[in-house]
């Protein structure tokens, strides 16, 4: 006996497709699981074997896998701290963000140029505290040529992430003081006004502080990508 394909399909079928069934999908801004499921530990820390980076309270301890990240040898350079707080357009902390540094090592160079220091990788990761704050141990980085061979000053790029940002922001941590900073040519592209929401302050010996700020008032420079 055989028995017609039909007969096995049920009398009404609703596509699975219809609105009957589903509703409009929620939305949900980028996000926030930066701060907790990206960082390393030690990813903060590009010169020593700290577990700096890795918001190990937001998750219990038997959950705790990370391994803290090896260093092949301690770098050349001075050591020094950056630090600062994400904020945004309402003035309040962003304590979900995650920030991402990439440098030059002490002679201007980056990882895998000719001559740059193997024991640098110049790359970083943090995630934000309940703060909004940030912070990095690292080396004062050396000048590197800009446009035309232009020597720039000394900088760090960061890479902003966090809730509500679809894709990353960037901008650079330049540092107060320091030689270059009237001819950069980076920096000459920027409003002589806002200038300032790029050039960290000094609050201690080796320590450099510079605030993100996401919108408005004071917003930070952020460059096209």
């Amino acid at each position: 006996m055989t028995i017609d394909p039909a007969d096995r399909r049920p009398a009404a079928r609703v596509d699975n497709q219809d609105a009957a069934l589903f509703g409009q999908t929620p939305s949900q801004t980028v996000g926030p699981f930066f701060h907790y499921g990206l960082p390393w530990k030690g990813g903060a820390d590009l010169i020593g074997a700290s577990g700096m980076g890795a918001r190990t309270d937001l998750f219990p301890p038997e959950h705790d896998v990370l391994n803290v990240a090896v260093r092949s040898g301690v770098p050349n350079g001075h050591v020094i701290e950056l630090t600062g707080r994400v904020i945004d357009g309402a003035g309040a902390a962003v304590p979900d963000a995650m920030i991402e540094i990439w440098q030059a090592d002490s002679n201007g160079r980056f990882a895998g140029e000719a001559g740059s220091d193997p024991h640098f990788v110049g790359f970083g990761r943090a995630a934000t505290d309940d703060d909004g704050r940030y912070r990095f141990r690292t080396i004062l980085p050396g000048r590197v040529a800009g446009p035309g061979g232009v020597p720039q000053a000394r900088h760090v790029a960061m890479s902003v992430f966090a809730r509500g940002l679809v894709r990353r922001v960037v901008t650079r941590f330049y540092f107060a003081a320091t030689e270059g900073l009237a001819d950069d040519p980076i920096l000459a592209m920027v409003p002589a006004g806002r200038r300032d929401t790029l050039i960290a302050r000094s609050t201690g010996e080796g320590i450099w502080s510079l605030d993100l700020m996401l919108q408005g008032a004071g917003e930070t420079v952020f460059f096209d990508l």
